[in-house]
């Protein structure tokens, strides 16, 4: 059975005990592990391991004995409670395994946890986890975390419930970090908040937050691309105080402007245009990208680019010229071409 996002995110918080088997996989192998580790203490308890209930079977043990698994499901615990066969790194080829100890899983048997990479619509693994019944097929997309997935950290963490700035804030962060590094910020705002029983709030987060220059990047090129002007200055000397150079700002410019015109490039519109983005793009720089090539046109798009061509030239080149000047007029040209 194949779980939407929503019916996923209720299914790892409370796991159904009937159930034979659950595949989870997903490109971010981070996100996969943490979902496993939770899906597994949820199933078996915080001790399962310690009472010898969770067994443990990378997939190129199973590729060398494929009896391993039904035997790993089948066997009898010495401390009494639910047991967890655990595959990681499952693949199709692992497919005929999996389906036969499927067929074979009868109730007390170990429940069948395996976690894979990224898995294609037509793949054999999804196809067999998703057909059958009493299994759940787990797609862990790169979207960031929802208010429902905050929530659950932030009271995990022990964290009290944080006013309106502090959710907003906390909504960034989601978008900005990468799920290891948002749980590691709400972990450390549990301790900076233990025996505080007052609303979170936006300086508390901001207190123990990383600081993130991607996130700075982001914003920046956001900035440009909506014509914001009178906002770079600031935004530059912060990048450049956190060591980030003129080079490395120009390239990822380009990089972005490039997307945007192939976005707007493409004979199917704007929002096919982005879907056909390598790597993907999710979440809400998707929206912001779709926004920003819809409102620049491809033409006014080609003339950005070759301005940030010409730019990188000038910076690798003998001249000169200050680098930092080189690229914040650049960049003020391009807002101001996209105020046009």
């Amino acid at each position: 059975m194949k779980l939407s996002a929503r019916d996923a995110a209720a299914f790892l918080r409370q796991p159904d005990p009937k159930m034979a088997g659950v595949l989870i996989w997903g490109e971010d192998a981070m996100r996969v592990a943490q979902k496993r580790k939770e899906l597994i203490a949820k199933l078996a308890g915080p001790e399962a391991e310690a009472e010898m209930r969770l067994s443990r079977l990378p997939a190129a043990d199973l590729r060398r004995d494929g009896a391993a698994l039904i035997d790993a499901v089948k066997a009898q615990g010495f401390f009494p409670g639910p047991r967890v066969v655990f595959v990681e790194g499952a693949t199709d080829g692992l497919a005929p395994l999996f389906d036969a100890a499927l067929k074979d899983w009868a109730r007390g048997d170990a429940q069948i946890l395996a976690t894979a990479g990224q898995l294609a619509a037509k793949s054999a693994l999804r196809k067999l986890f998703e057909a059958r019944p009493g299994v759940v097929s787990i797609g862990i997309y790169d979207d960031p975390p929802g208010p429902e997935e905050i929530a659950a950290m932030l009271s995990a963490a022990g964290v009290p419930d944080p006013d309106l700035d502090g959710r907003t804030l906390l909504a960034d962060l989601a978008r900005a970090l990468d799920p290891g590094a948002l749980r590691m910020t709400v972990e450390k705002l549990g301790l900076y908040k233990h025996g505080d029983a007052g609303p979170t709030t936006a300086a508390d987060i901001a207190a123990v937050a990383p600081r993130s220059t991607e996130a700075e990047t982001d914003a920046l090129l956001a900035v440009v691309a909506e014509g914001r002007a009178p906002q770079i200055a600031a935004l530059l000397r912060r990048l450049y105080a956190q060591g980030t150079t003129p080079v490395s700002l120009c390239i990822v410019a380009l990089r972005h402007f490039r997307q945007l015109h192939a976005v707007a490039s493409d004979p199917g519109g704007a929002g096919q245009g982005i879907a056909r983005l390598r790597p993907p793009v999710w979440g809400p720089r998707r929206d912001a990208m779709t926004r920003q090539a819809g409102a620049w046109g491809r033409d006014r798009l080609e003339r950005a680019v070759a301005l940030l061509i010409e730019t990188d030239l000038q910076l690798r080149s003998a001249s000169r010229a200050p680098a930092q000047a080189l690229v914040e007029r650049a960049l003020i040209r391009l807002a101001m071409m996209a105020r046009r």
